[in-house]
């Protein structure tokens, strides 16, 4: 039980539990920034026109295909 609940998929994408645990805290620090990001877009659009968008393309390309 504790495998399949802190193991087993950190191994799927061959990482041990801490390397997946620090992709995934960095992985959320980006997102935060993101949305912090569209949110100031949001309410003063000349601001960071491009930023939200620049990280989750970027997210996007480290996972996509990841573990296969």
């Amino acid at each position: 039980m504790i495998a399949r609940i802190f193991l087993d998929h950190p191994a799927k994408v061959e990482e041990t539990f801490f390397q997946h645990m620090a992709f995934a805290l960095k992985f959320s620090g980006l997102l935060f920034a993101a949305a912090g990001a569209a949110l100031v877009h949001a309410l003063i659009p000349c601001l960071f026109e491009k930023t939200a968008s620049r990280i989750i393309a970027k997210l996007y390309a480290r996972t996509h295909n990841r573990g296969q």
